[in-house]
Parts: C-alpha cells; structure tokens; sequence
C-alpha cells in the first residue's frame, strides 16, 4: 500500500531533484556558477536579505577597447523585514533577472556596470494596513555598480539600486526601492 502511495510522484520528485543536482554540479565544474548574498534597506522600512545563484554562460559581444557586454542569469531568495509592518513583518520573495554586464576585460581589479530585469513572487504583497503592492508578482529592475577581482576573479563586490512593482497590473502600484551591497564567489 505504500508503494502506491509514493510510486510514481515520489519517483519524479526523485528525478527531477536528482536532475536539478546534476547540473548545478556541472555548472560548478564549468567555472561559470556563483553565489551571491546582499543586504540592503528600502522604503517603508523595509530591511531586505537576498541569497542569490548567478550562472556566466560566456555570452559576451560588442568589445569597447579592453570593454565587453557580458550576459548573467540570476536567480533570488529574499527575506524582506520590517518592525513597522502592522500585518506582515516578514515576507518572501523569489525569482529570476538576465543582467547584462559592461565590464573591463583585464586587469587584477576589473570595474564594470550593470543593468537588469527580471521577475518576482512574494509571499505577500501587502506589509501594513496603509502599504501594499497590489499583486504577488512584480517585476524587479536594477542598475548597479561593482569590482571583480581575485586571483581567478572568483570575486564581486557591488552595490545595486533595484526597483520593484507590479507595472501597474492591479492598483495600488507603489513599487519599493532597495539599495544593497552584494558580495559574490564564482566557482
């Protein structure tokens, strides 16, 4: 009887989790995976802890002297929180953003600027009884600065300004701002 309890969908979830395993640790191996973790404060009080995976497929175009364009996928966890919030101290947000990174092609310290948009869910889009973003999914833009250094340049430092709203699927729209600090290792 247990057998036809966890048979087939235990299976999958099995598969697919060993699948997900796989490549994550092919995509180690290639040198072309990170992990980033950044902090930062936003309106209303917000505080934000983001866990974050980037993956370097190697997509670079349009060199500029020793410059390039670099695309990055990202995916995110977050922890937002706030001592003000009168319903939800505390909600989750998770999603994905291509950046597309303009970047210096040398060097032991390599500068570079960055630009994204990607997607959002959270747990609740409303924080307190007078402030609410209207819907569980957003879109997320950002522009940042940063440094990759190291001597592998398994190392980023930046700080991001990242905007997120519903663009105005459903009213109300505030949107949120956040600036964060964030720290990377590349594998």
């Amino acid at each position: 009887m247990n057998r036809k309890k966890n048979g087939l969908p235990g299976r999958a979830c099995k598969g697919a989790l060993a699948a997900v395993l796989s490549g994550a640790c092919g995509l180690a191996s290639a040198d072309q995976f990170g992990v980033q973790v950044a902090a930062g404060a936003g309106d209303e009080h917000v505080k934000k802890f983001d866990l974050g995976v980037a993956w370097d497929p190697g997509l670079t175009w349009w060199q500029i002297g020793d410059w390039h364009f670099s695309l990055i996928g990202e995916a995110h966890a977050a922890w937002w929180h706030t001592n003000e919030g009168d319903v939800h101290n505390d909600i989750g947000e998770v999603g994905v953003t291509p950046v597309i990174r303009f970047i210096k092609g040398s060097g032991s310290i390599r500068p570079f600027v960055e630009v994204g948009a990607g997607i959002r869910l959270l747990s609740s889009p409303r924080i307190s009884s007078t402030f609410t973003l209207g819907t569980a999914f957003q879109f997320a833009n950002l522009a940042g600065v940063g440094l990759q250094f190291g001597s592998r340049q398994q190392y980023l430092a930046g700080y991001r300004f990242q905007h997120i709203s519903n663009g105005g699927i459903k009213e109300p729209n505030p949107g949120i701002n956040f600036s964060q600090l964030y720290l990377q290792y590349n594998f």
